[in-house]
């Protein structure tokens, strides 16, 4: 008989278990309000795009210590019995305020902030820091994607090296809320009805005789969706051969869908293949990149003119190459109703419960960010609350958005971004300001602290 498994409850750091059971053991477990955000942007980022929202509602509902996680963390010898025995009973039973899916966000705001007593809202940190960190991070790199590509189509290739396959199910599903076509995780695209999509590999080619026989082998199994791979050899004369492959399945009633660079000068390669295509009579034949690409590779590629009409994004997609890790924290801002904050050196927090207004133009363009307190009213002109309620006692407040409808509102809200703080170099940094009620709270609070640790 298997034994039994530990659950998702015990994906938590280890202070967050041996806090809970000292605050058990006092009686300590007044309500408390932990808001997440991040500190700065990555070098070269105006921006970035929630998401991971969904996951990380799902683990505050179906929170539960099983006998499995009790056992285990019994043989530990750490912890007291009577919590431990107390354990299976906790519930998250507290509210959560949250930015939406696809919302862009910029350094000191808060995306979440959750609210419950301290054992449960202090017991879920590393589980809201996993799923919204990674998953904002990977949104962001394909937002950046999509922009560079100008309209052209981008399909997600990233899965063999994620670091593991729920970081790749998450990337696929985020690529597409920000604009990817599709994905080639085939697990991923039945998971969230994500489009599949994929061409071949050079092993398929390099497995027949001959790069024709190979061709015509595959576009006879699939005539009217291949994409050739046509770099094995030597490239140019790849794209002659798949043209002649074109030709035969244009002459039966049938079209090939396109070719796919994935090596050597992509510059060059994609101005000779577009013109083997074309003389060949197949304009319609369409001309794919792919190989380590990211988004600075695609503007590069397109400010020289290359004749491509869609890539195929893998590697530094999925770690985010140039920016892998976002500075987020969880800290506490209030703790049985009184506003708190953590003083140290550069990692200082806001107190209170907070709010983020976002400002338009006269043309409806984002403006500004007023961070203000969560009660606070600002006047009318001033913004858009963009913190609504997701969760009270514990369970979702309305129903949970497609990811069709995350893609519709990413778009709409990527649209009112100036481009100023869309280029992927060096962006002009978007203003986030503080009302005078947030700067009062902080004053006060950092008062009552430190008159608090001189007692």
């Amino acid at each position: 008989m298997a034994k039994p498994q530990p659950s998702r409850a015990l994906f938590a750091d280890l202070y967050e278990l041996t806090m809970a059971q000292a605050y058990w053991q006092h009686g300590h477990n007044a309500p408390a309000t932990f808001s997440l955000a991040f500190r700065n942007l990555p070098p070269d980022r105006g921006y970035a795009v929630f998401a991971g929202l969904e996951d990380a509602l799902d683990h505050l509902e179906t929170l539960r210590f099983t006998g499995a996680d009790v056992a285990y963390l019994r043989s530990l010898g750490l912890f007291d019995t009577a919590f431990l025995d107390w354990l299976p009973s906790l519930r998250f039973t507290g509210g959560v305020r949250a930015m939406a899916e696809g919302d862009l966000v910029f350094a000191e705001e808060p995306v979440v902030e959750v609210t419950a007593p301290v054992i449960e809202s202090q017991l879920v940190e590393t589980a809201v820091m996993n799923a919204i960190g990674l998953q904002t991070m990977l949104a962001t790199k394909a937002a950046r994607v999509v922009y560079a590509a100008q309209g052209r189509a981008v399909v997600e290739f990233a899965a063999r090296r994620t670091q593991g396959d729920e970081a790749a199910d998450r990337l696929a599903r985020v690529s597409y809320l920000v604009g990817f076509g599709g994905t080639s995780n085939v697990l991923a695209a039945a998971r969230y009805g994500i489009p599949p999509v994929g061409t071949m590999a050079h092993s398929f080619i390099s497995s027949f005789p001959t790069e024709a026989e190979a061709f015509d082998i595959y576009a006879d199994s699939f005539p009217d969706t291949s994409t050739l791979l046509v770099d094995t050899y030597d490239t140019v004369e790849g794209v002659r051969r798949a043209a002649e492959t074109g030709k035969r399945l244009r002459d039966a009633g049938h079209a090939l869908r396109a070719i796919r660079l994935d090596s050597g000068d992509l510059l060059a390669l994609s101005i000779a293949s577009r013109r083997v295509l074309d003389e060949a009579g197949l304009t319609d034949v369409r001309v794919l990149a792919s190989g380590g690409l990211d988004e600075f590779d695609i503007e590069a590629l397109l400010a020289a003119g290359a004749p491509i009409d869609g890539f195929g994004i893998g590697t530094k997609l999925g770690v985010s190459a140039d920016a892998p890790w976002m500075d987020w924290a969880y800290k506490l801002s209030e703790y049985d109703g009184a506003p708190v904050l953590k003083l140290s050196e550069g990692k200082a927090s806001l107190a209170g419960r907070k709010q983020v207004y976002r400002k338009t133009d006269g043309d409806g363009m984002y403006a500004a960010d007023t961070l203000a307190l969560e009660d606070e009213q600002l006047p009318e002109g001033d913004g858009a609350p963009l913190l609504t309620s997701v969760m009270r006692g514990g369970q979702r407040t309305g129903p949970t958005p497609t990811l069709p409808e995350l893609r519709e509102r990413f778009a709409a809200n990527f649209a009112r971004l100036p481009d100023r703080y869309k280029t992927l170099r060096s962006p002009d940094v978007y203003p986030v300001h503080h009302t005078w009620a947030l700067e009062e709270t902080q004053w006060r609070a950092t008062q009552n602290t430190l008159a608090r640790q001189q007692r």
